[in-house]
């Protein structure tokens, strides 16, 4: 049995080549550089750091929710399954390259007289009875890995189990990002309907001056049909925000998995200003091959490359080794007596003829396979690269398109205080009033709708970037080559 276990062990030794193609890492088919131009912010030489949520997203209630979205979202919560899943399928794999052993014992008694007749004098009690007792040990058709084919499926399902927890890391991010990306939503809607609400409150007075002065015959009804058309337009954007407002809500609390309580929701989108944080952006755009989709899609990569290993190992032979050591005896007690024991060691090998082509079909298959992983995994460095690409560029320009629509909203409140002052005084006709207001409604629109632009560059530059989810695919260690 030591000759037995020795052999096994040394068959065991000699699987630790592959027949994979060498790995290397693909050149990502991007710029080594940021985009520069007007659009975008001065580059910079320094790396870009690994940045937690908490360093963006530094509000509070904002925070609570992104924990508790982290806790409750069903999609994390099946990326993480597929974690569970790819590992056990590793674990399963990695076990073929090791022997099965097993242990039996048995027991069995025979009565009658045949029992009694037996040549081999094992009866006992009346004469008509016999009894046989056996306990082995052994593994059978073990597999000798000698090319390598189940070492690089486990190799594959390993780097399958490495592309799945990549995933987690990159749904957990798309999560954060879409968590703050709805609630900065939900604050510029409430934004806007407050603007819509506290212009129809203004336009119900207009219309009851210019009524009044209809009545009066200091107007005409021209003046009081232009008041109402503003008014009805504010109501219709206050019932239409109303809505708008209750689908956010409905979003956010789709994403947390929870309801959220209305002292965690955001008045406003002003009442963000000050509680996001800058994301710094490195000079070097290598820094997206640590984003976690990028990784994966390595990782899917790899898994591929190894695959190729164990079609390759499919033209070579197969070796199987099986032992067995037991001993059998009429008697329990005189069971494990040494004269008792015996085993025994078989090998096998077999190799396939002809099939049909199929281990050339299944290499071709194997190899387009890599070729379709590596073209998805520069498609996702690619996307990511315009991503940034975009997010800086908006970055780049977003400062000066706040202060000039924020002048411009101030600019527009003065010239309809003029202007609404004039007509009362009767200086100037209601157009003149009318287009004040209509001038100073967009405005107040368009600012509300800037502030959340910059808000927004900010999560989206820290989804693009990888935010704190920041991951190396490098392998734990060097697959072996043959």
């Amino acid at each position: 049995m030591r000759r037995a276990l020795a052999l096994a062990l040394s068959a065991a030794a000699l699987t630790g080549c592959t027949l994979e193609p060498h790995y290397a890492r693909p050149t990502p088919a991007v710029p080594q550089t940021w985009p520069v131009g007007a659009a975008y912010p001065p580059a910079t030489a320094a790396p870009l750091p690994s940045v937690s949520y908490r360093d963006v997203f530094k509000d509070p209630h904002l925070q609570a929710i992104i924990e508790r979205a982290i806790a409750n979202n069903q999609d994390l919560q099946i990326a993480m399954a597929n974690v569970t899943i790819a590992r056990s399928q590793y674990r399963i794999q990695r076990a073929q390259l090791l022997p099965r052993i097993e242990a039996t014992a048995g027991a069995s008694e025979t009565h009658g007289r045949a029992a009694a007749n037996q040549s081999n004098g094992t009866t006992s009690g009346s004469g008509n009875t016999t009894r046989s007792y056996d306990a082995n040990i052994g593994f059978s058709a073990f597999e000798i890995d000698l090319f390598g084919r189940l070492r690089s499926l486990s190799h594959a399902a390993q780097q399958q189990y490495f592309a799945s927890e990549a995933g987690v890391h990159a749904a957990r991010l798309t999560l954060v990002a879409e968590v703050g990306a709805a609630y900065l939503t939900l604050a510029t809607d409430r934004s806007l309907l407050a603007i819509a609400v506290g212009t129809e409150a203004s336009d119900v007075k207009s219309v009851e001056l210019t009524r009044a002065r209809l009545t009066g015959g200091v107007a005409p009804r021209t003046d009081l049909r232009q008041a109402e058309t503003l008014l009805d337009q504010a109501r219709s954007d206050r019932a239409s925000l109303t809505t708008v407002v209750a689908q956010d809500r409905n979003a956010l609390e789709l994403l947390v998995g929870a309801p959220v309580a209305d002292a965690d929701l955001p008045p406003s989108i002003e009442s963000v200003d000050g509680l996001l944080g800058e994301v710094p952006a490195g000079l070097d755009s290598r820094i997206l091959l640590r984003r976690p989709d990028v990784v994966e899609a390595e990782y899917r990569l790899r898994a591929a490359n190894a695959q190729i290993g164990a079609a390759r190992a499919n033209f070579f032979p197969t070796i199987s080794l099986t032992a067995l050591a037991g001993a059998a005896s009429p008697a329990l007690g005189a069971l494990f007596n040494g004269q008792n024991f015996n085993w025994t060691v078989s090998g096998s090998g077999a190799q396939t003829i002809f099939a049909g082509g199929a281990n050339i079909a299944n290499l071709a298959l194997a190899k387009g396979q890599r070729e379709l992983a590596l073209a998805q995994y520069q498609q996702a460095i690619q996307t990511a690269f315009r991503e940034v690409a975009d997010g800086l560029a908006r970055r780049g320009t977003i400062d000066e398109q706040l202060d000039a629509q924020t002048s411009l909203e101030t600019a527009a409140r003065d010239n309809y205080a003029l202007a609404d002052a004039r007509y009362k005084e009767g200086v100037d006709p209601y157009l003149n009033s009318l287009i004040a207001q209509r001038t100073l409604y967009n405005a107040q629109q368009t600012l509300a709708a800037t502030r959340f632009l910059k808000a927004d560059n900010l999560v989206t530059l820290y989804r693009t970037l990888g935010g704190d989810q920041l991951i190396d695919s490098t392998p734990p260690a060097k697959t072996a080559r043959r």
